[in-house]
């Protein structure tokens, strides 16, 4: 009988823990431009990259969110345009028991960092589909953006300065 009691304590116990969960990952979004083709492709020397990378959150439902990571990559060259990629990747996690202080950490920064290897071989996909080499993008430390930002959302609050953060993402 002690032992049932010890079982249903522990399953109690468990079921309070913090819960994280995808329920689902998808492309909301996707577009490929190849405006100079097909001269592009007799263009000599590499184009400039330029990669922007956006992350967006919010509330779907009770205990559930979508993580939105969007990515855009322009490549220029002196001729023109080489191609621009659009991405908008998302998915749906649900938080159960998880404190309200950790909420948004794990939406803009733990979310993206599991989402960010689907939307980034997606891009590599669609940029080889389009006639160019694959385009690999760098890994992001979510997680230091992530106090990057807070740190400068606080001094900005509080009307200081916010402390150095060192290091790239």
């Amino acid at each position: 009988m002690a032992e049932d009691q010890g079982a249903l304590d522990a399953g109690a116990q468990a079921g309070d823990m913090p819960q994280v969960g995808i329920l689902a990952q998808y492309v909301k979004d996707l577009s490929f431009e190849n405006p100079s083709a097909p001269a592009v492709f007799q263009w000599q020397g590499q184009p400039q990259m330029d990669v922007q990378v956006n992350i967006g959150a919010q509330a779907v439902g009770n205990d559930v969110h979508e993580v939105q990571l969007k990515i855009d990559v322009a490549a220029n060259a002196e001729q023109g345009a080489a191609f621009r990629a659009e991405l908008l990747y998302a998915g749906l996690f649900a938080l159960r028991n998880v404190p309200a202080e950790q909420v948004q950490p794990f939406l803009l920064a733990e979310g993206p960092r599991l989402l960010f290897p689907f939307a980034r071989q997606i891009i590599a996909d669609v940029v080889t589909n389009g006639g160019f080499p694959p385009l690999l993008l760098d890994p992001i430390d979510f997680g230091a953006l992530y106090m990057q930002r807070a740190a400068q959302a606080q001094a900005e609050a509080t009307g200081g300065q916010a402390g150095e953060v060192t290091g790239q993402a």
